[in-house]
């Protein structure tokens, strides 16, 4: 059974998915519990996974035995273990705090939301844990059709559109990644990574090559919202259901950063990348851009959820600038900071679906008196907000020491300007939600239901929000102080084998 980890943890939750789909015909009552299961082996297998290559070095699964380069290959080290076990637990964790919420929003398409929601993790899981570029292409199409399609069902008239917005950008995105293989497989005859790896030396020189770089880099950076290409993010992220947008925020996005440092790594190599081609001085530039607009057009928002959203796209300069800087430091901040970024957008995601669970629209106005009416939602979403801000001993504040001294080692002195510019706006913005939440007077009315506290009474978010928003918290401080084991017995020997 061992031997068969790595495609156990995806397949858990496609089993799962086509289950809970014929059981909405037959059993509806059993959908939630077979989800739940899905997920939850999908988890074990991923922590399985962890512990494995920890001990014995990385895992290579033959997909119906036919070896690579010719067949597809899933593979597991270091990097993309530690990638898993974030993916599996958030959405797992996800899951269990808004099933209210589901029941809620959903009513009678609960079952095809949790269809959608087991693919969606399937798709995540497929494209950390493969090692071939087309089949990578594949399993990102099943990742985004089940986005698409959850972002269109959420409760908001804008959600459609919203989504109709990303299915653009997206398609555009995987054609720009598809070409970029194409052009690989033309020079190299294979679609293996490890193969390329191998190959792609003896013709750096190529102008296809560089081609087949250039787009697929291109594809990834839309698929993450670098910015200028986030214009998709902020309306997707905000008008789908809260449920959806509680785990499209914390893990689409950093998935796609983890596929750009495969890329980068594994791939093309550091030697080409960093060496031959020297771009990083452009990108960071382009990364401190990224930093500098997100945080500003965070600082004009008045909806929580949007601010949020802004926050992910400032976030994801963060990460492009550190892999970019050309030393180690730089990267190990990037792939740190890859893991605590899912963490804490998850924790904060949490935290405004708590209160949107309880007020509805989450318009800063909305937020008055919020400290006595919902004290641990908003204590947790206080100690979310210092570890984005990189408040110690909080796993933020570790990741940023990490990409800046990457950024100071590289000479990229106007990257650490915008990482700590914008932590200060960060600061700034969590400040402001505080001001109204503790200082601003209640006012009724505005709740989901009409007002359900009045004159300051607690009314929190129900028993299974609470406590999975206060355990995804006390993993921020607990991540955070074990940043130094992270980072030493995953991170490093990951780089020391990879990077140049």
């Amino acid at each position: 059974m061992l031997e068969h980890i790595p495609v156990l943890l995806i397949l858990a939750p496609l089993l799962a998915a086509f289950l809970v789909t014929g059981l909405a015909w037959i059993q509806s009552a059993y959908c939630l519990p077979l989800a739940l299961a899905g997920l939850l082996g999908s988890l074990l297998a991923s922590i399985a996974a962890l512990h494995q290559v920890m001990a014995q070095g990385a895992l290579s699964y033959e997909m119906a035995s036919w070896p690579p380069p010719v067949g597809i290959e899933l593979r597991i080290d270091l990097f993309n273990s530690l990638v898993l076990v974030v993916v599996s637990a958030v959405s797992l964790i996800n899951l269990v705090a808004s099933w209210e919420f589901i029941k809620r929003e959903f009513e009678d398409r609960k079952e095809t939301f949790l269809a959608l929601y087991l693919l969606f993790v399937t798709g995540l899981l497929g494209v950390t844990a493969t090692a071939d570029l087309f089949n990578l292409y594949v399993l990102l199409e099943i990742t985004s059709l089940s986005a698409y399609a959850l972002i269109a069902m959420g409760p908001s008239s804008r959600a459609p559109l919203a989504s109709l917005h990303y299915v653009y950008l997206g398609v555009i995105g995987a054609s720009f990644y598809l070409l970029g293989v194409g052009y690989l497989y033309i020079m190299t005859g294979s679609l293996n990574m490890g193969d390329i790896a191998s190959l792609l030396p003896a013709i750096w020189s190529s102008q296809t090559v560089l081609v087949g770089f250039v787009f697929c880099l291109v594809g990834v950076w839309i698929k993450m919202a670098f910015f200028p290409m986030h214009i998709w993010l902020p309306n997707a992220y905000t008008y789908a259901s809260m449920t959806a947008s509680r785990v499209l925020a914390p893990l689409m996005t950093k998935v796609m950063v983890y596929v750009m440092i495969r890329l980068m790594l594994t791939v093309f190599g550091a030697q080409y990348i960093f060496r031959v081609l020297d771009l990083g001085p452009v990108i960071v530039w382009l990364a401190v851009l990224a930093i500098v607009a997100g945080a500003v057009m965070a600082l004009v928002q008045r909806n929580l959820v949007k601010m949020l959203c802004y926050i992910i796209v400032s976030e994801i300069g963060y990460m492009v600038g550190g892999a970019w800087m050309g030393n180690q430091a730089g990267m190990t901040g990037s792939i740190l900071h890859l893991i605590n970024d899912a963490l804490m957008t998850f924790a904060v995601f949490l935290a405004a679906g708590n209160f949107a669970f309880k007020l509805g629209e989450l318009r800063l106005e909305n937020l008055r008196d919020l400290f006595a009416r919902m004290p641990l939602s908003s204590a947790g979403f206080v100690l979310a907000g210092m570890s984005i801000v990189g408040i110690p001993p909080t796993c933020g504040f570790f990741s940023k020491w990490y990409l800046i001294s990457g950024g100071l080692q590289a000479g990229q002195h106007a990257y650490v300007a915008a990482l700590l510019l914008s932590s200060l706006i960060n600061a700034i913005l969590f400040m402001r939600v505080v001001e109204y939440a503790y200082f601003g007077e209640v006012r009724t009315g505005h709740g989901h239901h009409g007002g359900h506290a009045h004159g300051g009474e607690m009314d929190e978010a129900p028993v299974a929000m609470v406590a999975c928003l206060l355990l995804v918290v006390a993993s921020l401080v607990l991540v955070g102080l074990y940043s130094e084991s992270i980072v030493s017995g995953m991170i490093q020997p990951f780089l020391v084998r990879s990077f140049v």
